[in-house]
């Protein structure tokens, strides 16, 4: 064959699409017989496989194997599926393929089995009173789990019930909910449930229901009225910052809405700005307080004019009403007030020195209290020099003994009292009234000199005169300038003496003659600037000295010694027993210093009567000490000069080459007992010797003598280390250092 036809396919094994309703019941149900073309003796094998055969969920579909028919074992729903898709086969009785494999495709019909549900049980809306009709308010929906292309899915919405006031409807299609007539108001009825229903199969089928809840928001459309036409109150007199009632208003919005909160205000019969109103803003309530203090003497009641209206406007939508007013009577309650002292604090003026008794003022207060009989009583609260006596019933001060300047009691030339008034009612009322005194200065003292003692030169001219001054206990202006000048009484004084002024407090007094060396009294009179005057004689004890050509004393003791004659016996006998009282004090502390030092020694010495040399010797054992008593005679250290008279004594060999001579030779001792301060006072010169380093002064007292072989025991130190020494020689220093040669030879 050139060509081969094309190939035909069976017909009988193309199976078309099969539809079977859900919730069938009759099962199993044939749904299909399937048939191959290619028949074979034997016979041909069928199966399936796919979702529902063995595939989840399983068993829903089955074939018999021999004839092909499809069987439903199972009832379907299409909300879970909504078709099958499974795959033929057709064998022989060995397995062998006789078609490929065919599609067979189940299609699950659908049956109105599913209600509508809503999205929510509640649906929750708001709109605001008086809103105009077709105001959408919401939209309520609902789902259905049918075919949704099918009338089974097809749903429909309505109102079941709203009340009869049928004040919304709903878009039978798309669930929202508007209003449908005019009134809305919050205030007659705040919220409206309404039962909305869902059905499908166009309105027709199955149904549900849903509640549909719609609060209404607050406008203000009321305005806020006073519960009655007036109130009455009643306040204490003298109470600021106290609340005297409320005034009680009524408002139809929504309580703590800005259209329900009130506002107050005092239209009349409050002049003086006594009071003032407020909101409460828990209960909507005026709350009339007082500011000021109100006096029942003065003004006993008022009436005050109260309007009331809201925070927020009234809507335009709301009908005109006046302003709501209300009529306030507050009675003004008297009671007991306080003294006052309409003059506080009293300022007076005394005299220094007022004698005791004199009556300085009369202080008294008064009491408002004019519709009460009341007495008051006064009593000094606070007079801290005891200076004032005050009369309980009449105010009247006095003084009780002289009033002083100075004194610490005055403050800048002023006295403090404090004055109790009281009244006689039940309870006792006070007040404290201030009085301030100023005590006026008198001129009471006169100019004192100061010093009344000088020295100067008794030559005219340079150096021959004295710088005078004068102090005055009196306060200006009854003090300075002062006034200098020789006693009229004398008037032989102005041939040698003369008085010019320096300044307002000073004078200078010159010498007109040369006059003899000496002590001279003058008698001076010295006036202040006071009203009137006040003046006193007094000595000037003056001393003349030797003068120089520079016109100072050439002999500074011979004038103080003369100068000190103006010295009082009792000043120079203090002077004196000061004196012997400080020398006998430090003879004590030496004295007591000496003792201690020789108790030490005689600690030291009572052991021994021997040389000092054998005490030396006793503090250790250095090795054959006792065979070499004779080494060193002390009686060199004694008198070095029987010994060696002209010997110079020898270099240190521990001091520099550039060091000085040693000091002169220092006082010995006179006797053994005195040898300790005599080392000591050695210690002390080689300490503050500032030529050498210190390094062994301390082992350095006197000369010695000379001639030694042995060599000074420093050297013993003068290397670090004990290997790069020798001490071989130490053997040739005789029995004193037998032991240092045993040790280190």
């Amino acid at each position: 064959r050139q060509h081969e036809a094309p190939r035909r396919v069976k017909r009988a094994w193309v199976i078309p699409p099969i539809s079977v309703s859900e919730n069938h019941k009759r099962i199993p149900h044939l749904l299909v017989q399937i048939k191959s073309d290619k028949q074979q003796p034997g016979g041909v094998i069928y199966s399936i496989k796919g979702p529902g055969v063995d595939e989840e969920p399983l068993g829903i579909f089955s074939i018999d194997k021999f004839s092909g028919k499809v069987f439903l074992n199972a009832m379907l729903d299409r909300e879970e599926n909504d078709r099958y898709r499974l795959r033929a086969f057709a064998l022989d009785l060995g397995g062998v393929t006789l078609e490929d494999p065919t599609d067979l495709e189940i299609i699950v019909v659908d049956q109105n089995d599913n209600r509508p549900l809503f999205r929510q049980d509640v649906f929750t809306g708001r709109v605001v009173e008086g809103a105009e009709p077709g105001t959408c308010v919401m939209t309520v929906d609902a789902t259905d789990a049918d075919d949704p292309d099918t009338d089974n899915a097809a749903l429909r919405y309505s109102i079941l019930d709203q009340g009869a006031a049928g004040m919304f409807s709903i878009n039978a299609t798309t669930g929202e909910i508007c209003t449908a007539r005019p009134g809305l108001d919050r205030e007659t009825m705040g919220v409206y449930n309404l039962t909305v229903q869902a059905a499908d199969m166009s309105g027709d089928g199955l149904t549900t229901t849903a509640m549909a809840v719609i609060h209404l928001e607050d406008i203000n459309d009321n305005p806020p009225e006073f519960t009655k036409e007036e109130f009455s109150m009643e306040v204490e007199e003298q109470a600021a910052g106290v609340d005297v009632g409320k005034v009680f208003v009524h408002d139809k919005d929504l309580a703590g809405s800005p259209s329900w909160l009130a506002k107050f205000t005092i239209l009349e019969g409050d002049p003086e700005g006594a009071f003032a109103i407020r909101t409460d803003p828990h209960t909507n309530d005026g709350v009339l307080s007082v500011v000021k203090p109100l006096d029942h003497e003065v003004r006993d009641r008022f009436e005050l004019t109260v309007s009331v209206q809201n925070e927020r406007p009234l809507e335009p939508s709301a009908p005109a009403s006046p302003r709501a007013l209300a009529t306030v009577r507050v009675r003004v309650r008297d009671v007991n007030e306080a003294p006052v002292f309409r003059e506080n604090p009293r300022r007076i003026s005394v005299l220094e020195g007022t004698p005791p008794g004199t009556p300085i003022t009369t202080y008294t207060a008064s009491d408002p209290d004019t519709h009460q009989i009341q007495t008051l009583t006064y009593a000094l609260l606070y007079d801290p020099a005891d200076w004032l006596q005050l009369d309980p019933h009449a105010g009247t001060v006095r003084t009780k003994r002289e009033l002083l300047h100075p004194s610490a009691f005055l403050q800048g030339g002023w006295y403090i009292a404090l004055v109790l008034a009281r009244d006689d009612a039940e309870p006792p009322l006070s007040a404290t009234g201030t009085l301030s005194i100023e005590i006026l200065e008198v001129n009471d003292h006169a100019p004192q000199l100061q010093p009344p003692v000088g020295v100067l030169c008794g030559r005219p001219g340079r150096g021959g005169t004295l710088l005078l001054g004068a102090t005055d206990d009196d306060r200006p202006p009854h003090g300075a300038p002062f006034h200098f000048q020789l006693s009229p009484q004398h008037p032989q004084l102005a041939r040698n003496w003369s008085i010019a002024r320096f300044n307002v407090t000073h004078a200078v007094l010159a010498v007109l003659a040369e006059l003899a060396e000496g002590p001279y009294s003058l008698p001076l009179l010295l006036r202040d600037s006071g009203t009137p005057p006040r003046e006193q004689e007094q000595l000037l004890n003056v001393s003349v000295c030797h003068c120089g050509r520079d016109g100072t004393c050439l002999d500074g003791a011979l004038a103080a010694a003369t100068a000190g004659a103006g010295i009082t016996l009792g000043a120079l006998m203090i002077i004196l027993g000061s004196t012997i009282l400080l020398l006998v004090l430090a003879g004590l502390g030496a004295a007591r210093v000496r003792g201690r030092r020789r108790a030490l020694r005689k600690g030291l010495l009572q052991h021994s009567r021997d040389d000092m040399r054998d005490n030396i010797l006793n503090y250790d054992e250095q090795g054959g000490g006792e065979e070499d008593q004779d080494a060193y005679d002390i009686n060199q250290l004694r008198h070095p000069e029987l010994f060696c008279p002209r010997a110079k004594p020898p270099l240190r060999r521990d001091a520099p080459l550039s060091s000085g001579t040693p000091m002169a030779p220092r006082k010995l001792p006179s006797s053994p007992s005195d040898i300790e301060d005599f080392i000591n006072e050695g210690l002390e010169a080689a300490d503050s010797d500032p030529s050498v380093p210190p390094y062994d002064t301390a082992l350095i007292y006197d000369y010695e003598g000379s001639g030694s072989v042995a060599s000074p025991l420093s050297s013993i130190v003068s290397s670090l280390t004990d290997e790069d020494q020798d001490y071989d020689y130490l053997s040739e220093w005789g029995p004193r250092f037998r032991r240092l040669a045993d040790l280190y030879g």
